[in-house]
């Protein structure tokens, strides 16, 4: 596989990069990336990992695009309003890169199928807003060993982390938040949540996407990055494995 005269052109900033250069352009090139929600975490990402040149982006997410998810889902306009968001995402993926090849599965990814939609991902996003569909997403792509990038926002507030739990020394996400994480609170729909916000926390999703196949700088699995924006802070914290996790501790994960 190669770099077309074109994507050569498209990648330049990429290529001059040491870190990334030609080889790392080229692991993105064969590489496929799932992404859970075509939201306010997904929709940056998604622009950011068409630009990258991921060779296929899948985009999994059953919701209609309303009017209130417009100022921050910056993939859609207001007269795609009703449209499917996961096929609107792949029109707008191949608008900025045509060398992208682009799915939609319009459905909700559950413990029954996420087998089927994540098989041969090589790098998950997920920015789902509820925790039945990230445990779903979590326990697949520990059972296949794909890095998982998870991200989530509030407010002003939000975090991204990545998990490589079959691996000695890091944790998978239920290490971080146990085996029943949902509890009563407050909807984004009641809570609000400022538009640039999601823009910061699913761009950064789609750098750790790239780090995970192309890796450059640090590695960042089992690590949580904290970002609150009202004071402009960043925190950086460990994220221990837990010899108790019923997932991941002590036990081997089959091979993908």
């Amino acid at each position: 596989m190669t770099l077309s005269a074109d994507e050569v052109a498209r990648y330049a900033r990429h290529v001059v990069l040491p870190e990334i250069g030609g080889p790392g352009q080229l692991r993105l090139k064969r590489a496929h990336v799932a992404v859970i929600g075509a939201g306010g975490i997904g929709s940056p990402a998604l622009q950011y990992l068409a630009g990258a040149g991921f060779g296929r982006i899948t985009v999994i997410d059953d919701d209609r695009i309303d009017t209130s998810n417009l100022h921050r889902q910056t993939l859609f306009s207001g007269d795609e309003r009703g449209d499917a968001k996961a096929a609107r995402a792949v029109e707008a993926i191949q608008r900025i890169n045509p060398h992208v090849e682009a799915y939609a599965a319009i459905e909700r990814i559950n413990a029954a199928n996420a087998d089927r939609l994540l098989d041969s991902a090589d790098v998950v996003i997920d920015g789902s807003d509820n925790f039945a569909t990230r445990l779903a997403v979590a326990d697949t792509a520990l059972a296949r060993r794909i890095p998982l990038v998870s991200a989530a926002v509030s407010r002003f507030e939000g975090q991204v982390a990545v998990f490589r739990g079959w691996e000695a020394g890091k944790p998978c996400y239920r290490c971080f938040v146990g085996d029943d994480p949902a509890r009563e609170g407050l909807t984004c729909a009641e809570e609000g949540v400022l538009g640039p916000v999601t823009g910061v926390l699913g761009s950064m999703a789609a750098l750790e996407a790239i780090r995970a196949v192309a890796p450059f700088g640090d590695d960042s699995a089992g690590t949580l990055l904290l970002v609150d924006l009202l004071a402009l802070r960043f925190r950086t914290l460990r994220l221990p494995k837990d010899p108790g996790c019923r997932a991941c501790g002590g036990a081997d994960v089959r091979a993908a």
